[in-house]
Order: structure tokens, then sequence, then C-alpha cells
């Protein structure tokens, strides 16, 4: 039998792959020319004749993820893994683009901008359904809206960093300071959305895990706003549990290690080739890598400057993200001392970042001067920077009367995220760095699944912590709302004329002057130094030979139904007499 045309297409360009994503990864300059990712666009939906031809899929995909969930509720989480099952799950009305990231149509075939950016109608998809059999339609896009709207407190406090927050700044019980008014349907198939002024990042928001469409009816049934089962140390809702959307996959289970989906029988778009989709939380690095070589898992994400070579030597492909996160260290001003900008101008004098960078972080990582990655075009050329000095940051502590207290220090033991690959590694560098400064450093580890990421950002007996955010749209927002935008107990600083320079952002047109607001928001977060940015970090995934193409994001949309299997012919239906 002759090769199949996949097959063929596999052999044509498997060696380039594996040669460029290794090169990249590593450093090498010999075949950095070639693209190491090959991307199926998973945010357009294919022709009626495409999809009939990819039949029922088949296929089984496992993926190695660095922690469990901490809910599959995305208006309720604000973590990576999270995010990356509840993708599969629930679709939003605005996608992502494949190879620029921006806004893509997906729930919505288009959208209009109405009364100069304080309104928007979307023209819907009408041929979509629930999980559950539900339809999608413009009631449905209004019980969404109303939910995260009018979600109650002792429900959003699950996490500090609810989306719906972030976004539109305030909930239903504080109207004067919320930028979301009202949803109204215009017919089955179209809807409107009124804000309370004009919100330049409301579309490209939108593509947020955390605005993916439930359904009506299982939000009821399943009491999406009554945390009262509690998982892992955590409170969550039943919907947490079992979530119901429109996406490519189906929620099937949730064990202790592993979260399975199966494929939607009535997905509107593209099926894809994967039946089944396994996540396994695999905490180590080196027990990721293990298992990809035994052929346990067929992916993993968060490849480390350790794992990276060995990967490369076994022939497996590294696929590689642009950067689209921020490392920062974290300052609580509540802890005595920190509140002295002199003291926190000294930490940033005594961190050498080009040093932490060498070694800990994959090839093309760079320093970080601001908490804006280059991808979205704010030049820090202007912005307040602290030069690796130790002799100066030892004047500072001295004027700023630090006598030797011992300072807490919490960062996160055997886990992984895009932007920390190797915490402790990390750590033990910093505390070096500031140390040889004179700072009296305590060492706080902590398991992250033990709680860290609640510990950091409500412990006040804490001087530093480890932490960094990762972007999940191309708008400046992304970054700067979630950690800046309003007091929060994580660094504990109070700047009114910050929080007001970043409402004021978020209402400009797109342009220079925009550009301008957020370099001036930047250079102020710089003179206040609530924290460090560290580091732009490169993060990479790590596939089989076995996976031909995997839809690698720096946004992190990463839906499998764009994956495309070497061993995998999809079935297609024979028609009978």
């Amino acid at each position: 039998m002759p090769p199949s045309p996949k097959h063929r297409r596999r052999a044509s360009w498997t060696l380039l792959q594996r040669l460029a994503g290794a090169a990249a990864v590593l450093g090498l300059t010999a075949c950095t020319a070639v693209d190491p990712a090959p991307v199926t666009p998973s945010s357009q939906a294919p022709t009626e004749q495409a999809t009939a031809a990819l039949g029922n899929p088949t296929g089984s995909f496992t993926f190695g993820t660095a922690a469990g969930p901490v809910g599959l509720d995305p208006a309720l989480v604000a973590d990576t893994e999270s995010y990356r099952i509840t993708r599969q799950i629930m679709e939003g009305l605005v996608g992502v683009d494949p190879l620029t990231s921006e806004p893509a149509p997906l729930l919505a075939t288009s959208w209009e901008e109405r009364d100069q950016g304080r309104a928007y109608t979307f023209d819907l998809r009408q041929d979509v359904v629930f999980h559950d059999g539900e339809p999608f339609n413009a009631e449905a896009v209004c019980a969404n809206f109303e939910r995260w709207y009018t979600m109650p407190p002792e429900t959003r406090e699950l996490d500090a960093t609810i989306a719906f927050k972030s976004v539109f700044k305030a909930f239903s019980d504080a109207p004067g300071e919320s930028l979301y008014e009202s949803c109204r349907p215009l017919g089955e198939y179209k809807v409107l959305i009124q804000l309370t002024g004009r919100l330049t990042s409301f579309i490209p928001a939108l593509a947020l895990p955390a605005f993916g469409m439930a359904s009506p009816r299982a939000l009821e049934e399943l009491d999406a706003n009554r945390l009262d089962t509690e998982r892992d140390g955590r409170q969550l809702s039943k919907f947490a549990l079992n979530p119901v959307g429109t996406g490519p996959f189906t929620f099937e289970a949730w064990s202790d290690d592993q979260v399975i989906l199966n494929s939607f029988e009535g997905y509107w778009g593209n099926r894809g080739e994967i039946r089944t989709a396994t996540f396994r939380t695999i905490p180590h690095t080196d027990a990721r890598l293990r298992a990809l070589l035994r052929g346990e898992i067929d992916g993993y994400d968060l490849v480390t400057v350790d794992n990276a070579a060995e990967l490369a030597r076994e022939g497996q492909i590294i696929l590689q993200r642009d950067p689209y996160s921020v490392l920062y260290l974290g300052m609580n001003q509540d802890f005595p001392g920190v509140d002295d900008v002199l003291f926190r101008q000294a930490v940033a004098h005594a961190i050498d970042k080009q040093a932490l960078i060498e070694g800990r972080f994959l090839n093309g990582t760079s320093p970080a001067q601001q908490f804006l990655p280059p991808k979205l075009g704010v030049s820090d050329e202007d912005i307040t920077e602290y030069e690796y000095n130790p002799e100066r940051a030892a004047e500072l502590l001295a004027e700023a009367g630090y006598d030797g207290e011992p300072l807490p220090f919490h960062y996160p033991r055997n886990v992984s995220r895009p932007y920390l690959s190797s915490p402790e590694k990390v750590y033990a560098e910093l505390s070096r760095q500031l140390t040889a400064a004179g700072f009296n450093i305590q060492p706080v580890p902590t398991e992250w699944s033990e709680g860290y990421l609640e510990a950091v950002q409500n412990d006040d007996d804490r001087a530093f912590h480890l932490l960094g955010w990762s972007g999940s749209y191309q708008d400046p927002d992304t970054f700067v709302g979630p950690l800046f935008a309003a007091y929060g107990e994580e660094f504990a600083f109070r700047d009114a004329q910050l929080f007001s320079k970043v409402a004021r952002a978020v209402t400009l047109p797109n342009g220079e002057e925009r550009t301008a607001a957020y370099r001036d928001i930047s250079d102020s977060i710089a003179a206040d130094l609530p924290a460090v940015p560290l580091a732009f970090p490169i993060s990479a995934a790590v596939v089989s030979p076995r996976v031909l193409t995997y839809p690698v994001s720096p946004v992190m949309h990463e839906v499998f139904n764009a994956i495309d299997l070497a061993d995998v012919e999809p079935e297609t239906s024979t028609g009978g007499s």
C-alpha cells in the first residue's frame, strides 16, 4: 500500500522540524530559519466538505501537565493548567488568530462597534449547540454576561484575579465603577453588549478563556455560583466539576491526577482527529520527560534548559512560543520596612537579571525592564531603570534604616509555569544576589499544590515572593489590569494616581496616545516598585514524533482539535443502499 498524503508530508519535514526546534531552544543558529511549529488554524471554521471528509475522530492524545487544574469553571480561575483544559470545553464569542494572535471570529461570526466604542453588536453562529443539547443563541450569551456581572462576593473570592473584574473593573454591586452595563438580544442570533464607557481592549479580552460560553441550563442546575464542594482544599461548585460548553471536547472525568475529555459529536466545526484527550498531572519536569520517552504521554509543556538537550537528542519535537509572560519578584508593602521605596530600590539594584537568566531559562529569554512584553510594542526606552549595582543597593539599605532583620522569601516548589520552569534554581540565584547586597533572606518554600498562590496573595508574613503573569489576549491591559489596576494584597501598595492612569488607558482608542499612556504607566510602576520585573521567558512545549502538528500559541490558545497525528487516518462514513 502506498503511503498516505499525511505520511508523505511527514517524511518531507519531520527532520527539519526537529532540528529547527532544538536549534531555537538551545541557541544554535544553523537551522533557525526553518519554522519549527506548523500550525493548523483552529479559530477558523472549516468548510462543510472539509468537516465531512474528516469523519469521526479515532485517535487519542495524552498531555503531561505541570499541575492539576484549580477548577473547571473558567470564570472563577486564572491559572494556566485550568485554562488549558477549559479551552477545549468552552468557546467564547471571539477567538485568536493562530498566526497573529489577533482577535478572530469564533462563536460570533462578526461584530460591529457602536456609539464610539460604548456598545458592540455581535452576529452569532446559527449551527451551535451546547454539550447538553441547549441551543446557543443571543439569550445564552446574555445569560453568561449577566452571570459574570452579578456574581456574588462569596463566589468571586475564589481567585483574586477573576477576569471579569480585571477587564470590566467592577461587578453589579458597584455599578458606578463597572465598564459593563447590559446585554440585550436583538434577535435569536444577534446580541448587543452595552458598556458604560469606551473599552478598547473589549474585543481582544473576549478571547480570554474566562469568557467561554457555558450552558445556561447547566449553570442553573449545577448551581455554578454556590461553592459547596471541596476539592484539594478549595471550594468549588458542581459546575466547576462538570463544565458544559460548546467546544470540540466534552468533559468526561476528573480523578486525582488526570482529566479526560471526549470529542463532541455535535460540534459545529472541525472535530479533528482526537477522540479522547487526557491531561495527566506530572509535577516534576524530569518525570514528564521520562513519561514522554516511554510513550506514556504524547507531549508536555514548559520544557526546561536541563531537559532540552536530551529531548533534542531523542528526536522529540520542541515547539517554542514567542515570549508573552513576565516573571517578577513581588514585594509586600505590609511587611515592616518594605513600604520604604528606598528599600525597594535597593532590591532592584541588587539583582543582576542577565546572570539570573543565563543557564536557567531557554535561549531567547530577555531581561525585563517593565511588565509589558515586547510583542505589545510599548518601548521601555523612557522607563526608569535600575542598573545592577550591589554597592548602591547597600547604600540605599542603610538610608532606609534596614538593620538585618530576616526577610521571608516565598517561592514555589515542584511546579513549572510559563514564566518559571525551574523555580528552585531561580530562587537560589536571587537569594544569592540579594544576600550579597546585604539582605537577610529567610527561605519559605511552598508546594504549589498546597496553596502557594493563595499564600502569596494573602499572607502578611511575607517580604518577597516569586511569581509571574501570562498574557491571554493581545492588549497591554492583559498584564497591567490584573496586577496594577487596583489595590491588592499581593503587593499591598496604594497608588490612586496609578490606578486612575490604568482606568483611563483602557478607554483610549488604539494609537500613539494609548501607547504613550501605557509607557507612562510602566514608568509609574517602575518608580513605585510594587514588584521588580525580572524576565520575559521563552516557553516551549514538546511533542513526540507521532504528532504532525500542534497549535502552539503565545497566548496559549491551543485547542486539541487542531492536532494532527501521524498514525491516525480519520474514519469516513460509507453510504449504503
